[in-house]
């Protein structure tokens, strides 16, 4: 009787799977991380990516010189990967836990790598805005580089513009060494925008390397713009949706190109009280030379065109007869001096001459998807896929 019993219990137990026997123990989740531990020249380029097989990652830590560095988690939660390329010849420390069968251990990894020095860095020679800078509306991000960039979509990769909430805006190569960010629109008033090139690690070429990244911030301003009809020989000003100066100027007496405004969009680049004009291409003698100061002058291109103070009340508001330049009346010029920050659109109709988009910071005379097609990561997308072998 105790026999059949056993018997039946047996059964029972090996149909059931309980009663005191044990199945197949939970497996751990693998976590595979790459640069893999103890490399000691791990190339920075390609960041730090830590996976889980056969289970999903619970969090990941990774530290250089005490700094976390920042990486995203896939949906899945399989996969983090870091936002951004790594310093060259540093030190990281990375940690990854991950879970794998409910009732099971959790995997911990732990360990370290150095990426490979840099042979040679690059870096940033300038910047627009500067630090801290209160800006317009139209203000355009520069970026100058010390060396020529060829790798400019693995660049670009790196460059992040924040503001709360986002504005839409592209980068577009203007040469090998300068990249510029312009907004679909111009900026809203008064935001605070930061903007990191993350550098470090990017690859140039062989043994060309970012060296560090480089953060700054500025603030977008009140919103001010002007309106200049050659035609009318006026000078409109509005500021956060009112009009807050009506001017009567002259302009470019556009007898020759030379001396013709250029229409378009322009922004406020620099200003100078006084700033020496000096006819180009002329010597003293020639006809047309002039080498005058002129007061409260606010440069709005790189062809020599500012708007500036000058005493010729007879011809403002009724003849244009300046060099190409908007002059207008003293008082008036000074407050528009006083009261312009760099990035302050000015648009000028009524002209036969066009300001080209390279002519100082013309950057809103290209309509937005031709500016997006200058940005390299735009010329990227745009390649047909090559097929798999």
């Amino acid at each position: 009787m105790l026999r059949r019993a056993a018997t039946i219990c047996l059964a029972a137990l090996l149909a059931l799977g309980g009663c005191g026997v044990q199945g197949p123990p939970p497996r751990p989740a693998v976590v595979h991380v790459s640069p893999s531990f103890d490399t000691m020249r791990a190339r920075p380029e390609r960041g730090i990516v830590v996976r889980a097989q056969g289970g999903t990652l619970s969090e990941v830590l990774a530290y250089t010189d005490g700094t976390a560095v920042r990486g995203t988690l896939d949906a899945a939660r399989t996969t983090w990967r870091s936002d951004w390329t790594l310093r060259p010849g540093s030190e990281y420390v990375v940690t990854a836990t991950a879970a794998g069968d409910p009732d099971g251990p959790a995997t911990v990894a732990m360990g370290r790598f150095r990426t490979r020095p840099a042979e040679r860095t690059f870096g940033l020679a300038a910047i627009a805005p500067l630090p801290g800078e209160t800006v317009g509306v139209g203000m355009p991000i520069i970026l100058d580089f010390d060396t020529p960039v060829r790798a400019k979509a693995a660049v670009e990769r790196a460059l992040e513009v924040r503001t709360t909430p986002p504005v839409e805006g592209a980068w577009r190569w203007t040469s090998d060494t300068r990249a510029v960010y312009r907004t679909r629109r111009f900026w809203p008033a008064r935001r605070k925008v930061t903007v990191t090139a993350h550098l470090a690690g990017v690859r140039l070429a062989t043994g060309v390397y970012g060296a560090a990244d480089q953060t700054f911030g500025f603030t977008v301003g009140r919103d001010q713009t002007s309106a200049v009809n050659v035609r009318t020989h006026r000078m409109t000003v509005h500021r956060d949706g009112r009009t807050v100066q009506d001017m009567a100027i002259s302009a470019g007496m556009g007898t020759t190109r030379e001396y013709t405004t250029t229409s378009g969009v322009h922004l406020t680049m620099d200003k100078g009280d006084p700033v020496r004009m000096i006819s180009p291409g002329r010597t003293e003698g020639d006809p047309g030379y002039y080498d005058v100061m002129i007061d409260h002058a606010v440069r709005i291109s790189d062809s020599g065109e500012y708007v500036h103070a000058k005493d010729n009340v007879w011809a403002q508001g009724r003849a244009n007869v300046s060099h190409g330049c908007v002059n207008a009346r003293p008082d008036q010029a000074a407050w528009f001096y006083a009261n312009s920050l760099r990035g302050d659109p000015v648009t000028i109709t009524g002209t036969t001459r066009e300001l080209d988009w390279q002519n100082g910071w013309g950057y809103w005379q290209l309509p937005w998807e031709e500016w997006r097609r200058g940005s390299a990561l735009f010329s990227e997308a745009s390649k047909p896929s090559r097929p798999l072998p």
